[in-house]
């Protein structure tokens, strides 16, 4: 469903899809596209956040009727905003999912009533280098992790060294627990999932705190790095 945000008189910025159309906006401004329906790969990390999803709108309806409202209540303690870049507050269920799909992402066990927030520390990552002939991709940033916090790491696979929009290809690779140090070694999980690193290529990671309190997400911060030979 297309968004739209009026002026006093005139539409002003329209996000979102409309029939055959997608508007959205770059820095250079306003846009509308030709919509295209991407090709449905049913990859494993597809299933497995689909898979969290169903999971979690099954567990919020077995919540009894205290948890859920604990929920709704607690809802306005965790503002975020639309697209256009408005409070909004969201519904209990959103909340929940939100919140228990991003600590099922990091490996611990879902909350079923809803806490206080926390502070979330900052994270910078500071380096990331890449090697063709050894396999590896090394991260370097903050460490170590905070205790009661996970660190979720994304890397894109190579990409031609012009580009540098990349934001559709971030692919979950796994989480750094508490304690864990820099600089971290991501070369298994990448090669895993996107194969080795090619000599020339550009490689992307970011990477965000997760609270395994709360599951409360941290703002997520990018590296890159030219993969050598």
């Amino acid at each position: 469903m297309a968004k739209i945000l009026f002026s006093g008189i005139a539409g002003v910025d329209m996000r979102n899809k409309l029939n055959g159309s997608v508007f959205s906006k770059n820095r250079y401004g306003a846009y509308v596209r030709t919509k295209v329906t991407p090709v449905n790969p049913q990859t494993t990390a597809q299933q497995n956040v689909r898979n969290r999803l169903a999971t979690n709108a099954q567990a919020w309806r077995d919540l009894t009727e205290a948890e859920r409202q604990s929920w709704i209540d607690g809802a306005v303690n965790y503002p975020t905003t639309d697209i256009f870049g408005n409070a909004k507050i969201l519904s209990g269920s959103a909340l929940y999912t939100s919140l228990n799909n991003n600590l099922a992402m990091v490996g611990v066990a879902a909350i079923a009533s809803c806490p206080l927030p926390v502070a979330i520390p900052q994270l910078e990552l500071t380096a990331l280098a890449a090697d063709d002939s050894a396999n590896t991709v090394i991260v370097t940033g903050t460490t170590p992790v905070p205790a009661d916090f996970a660190m979720a790491v994304f890397a894109t696979p190579n990409v031609t060294p012009g580009r540098s929009f990349v934001k559709n290809l971030f692919r979950f690779t796994h989480a750094e627990p508490a304690a864990a140090t820099s600089p971290f070694d991501i070369s298994t999980e990448y090669v895993a999932l996107f194969g080795d690193p090619v000599t020339g290529n550009k490689i992307f990671v970011k990477a965000f705190y997760v609270s395994t309190i709360t599951g409360q997400a941290g703002i997520p911060v990018q590296a890159q790095t030219i993969v050598v030979a």
